[in-house]
């Protein structure tokens, strides 16, 4: 996606080898023509699936997830990271490594949402080692649910998560895949991987 490549190379930072920075854009300030543009991308890439739900995990995946659901008209629900009095019992659960914050966190789904009725796909802001992924495929399993596949705003091309997923025959989207960001420079892949 030329406009998300553009995004990223003139608002982008590369903080190290395997750190892209992009919170001005995307997962701090959010850009809100940029995602109503991902979220027209992702329901054209996944238009020939029945999708009723879109599952992503809070935070940054929200923002481009609301925007495939307008456009598709499906609810999103956002695994929690946190327990909330409101969401305490009844529940889906995994755990989720971050790659960014090396921590490990529970994230949560209440049962009310997703069940074995539901075509689920799975949006989230990046794709490094696949942690999260992982992380909301156990819960649609759990929930019994059939997942369609995962759109992912920027994948690291370099770290294995896409790759494993994959292999494992999962269907992965990617809008922008970053094959390198050696030397502070960001290195696109010349072809989307699917």
């Amino acid at each position: 996606m030329k406009l998300l490549q553009d995004k990223i190379m003139q608002e982008g930072k590369v903080l190290s080898s395997s750190v892209l920075k992009v919170d001005s854009f995307l997962n701090h300030q959010i850009d809100p023509m940029l995602m109503k543009e991902i979220g027209h991308e992702f329901a054209n890439r996944f238009s020939d699936q029945v999708i009723t739900k879109i599952l992503t995990i809070e935070s940054s995946g929200i923002a481009p997830s609301v925007m495939l659901g307008l456009e598709i008209g499906a609810p999103v629900v956002f695994a929690r990271k946190r327990k909330s009095l409101t969401l305490s019992d009844n529940l889906y659960s995994s755990k989720v490594h971050s790659f960014t914050k090396n921590e490990t966190n529970e994230i949560s789904v209440s049962r009310n949402f997703l069940n074995e009725d539901d075509n689920i796909l799975i949006v989230d802001d990046f794709l490094a080692n696949g942690e999260a992924v992982k992380g909301l495929l156990d819960i649609a399993a759990q929930a019994g649910a059939h997942v369609v596949g995962v759109g992912i705003v920027i994948e690291k091309g370099f770290q294995d998560g896409g790759k494993l997923l994959r292999e494992q025959g999962v269907r992965v989207e990617s809008l922008a895949i970053v094959d390198s960001l050696e030397d502070g420079n960001v290195t696109f892949a010349t072809e989307a991987r699917s």
